[in-house]
């Protein structure tokens, strides 16, 4: 299945004074973004630099699966994060290809 660089970025009902986890629906978000791990459709995701945007790798048959999975999230629905851009990353070197315990 395809990979993908998604960069998500603060909506325009982000509430700027307050840091990430005091943000409105931080659980709901947060359980959220969990669960697209456990499905395997979040391989990796975190803030870059000072959190206004944050990177994720993502597995997903194209990039419509992408924005309606996205798009459930709590937090776009209420307007406190959207998706800023999704680009197709042919992963070349990925760890997870290679043996382990050997």
């Amino acid at each position: 299945m395809p990979n993908y660089a998604l960069i998500l970025v603060h909506g325009p009902h982000w509430d700027h004074p307050r840091e990430i986890r005091q943000q409105q629906q931080w659980s709901e978000h947060a359980k959220f973004m969990d669960d697209l791990v456990a499905d395997g459709f979040l391989l990796l995701g975190g803030p870059l630099r000072d959190g206004a945007r944050t990177l994720h790798v993502v597995e997903a048959a194209d990039e419509g699966e992408i924005r309606r999975r996205l798009a459930e999230d709590p937090w776009a629905e209420t307007g406190l994060l959207e998706v800023g851009s999704i680009e197709p990353w042919a992963l070349w070197l990925d760890f997870r290809t290679l043996p382990h315990g050997s």
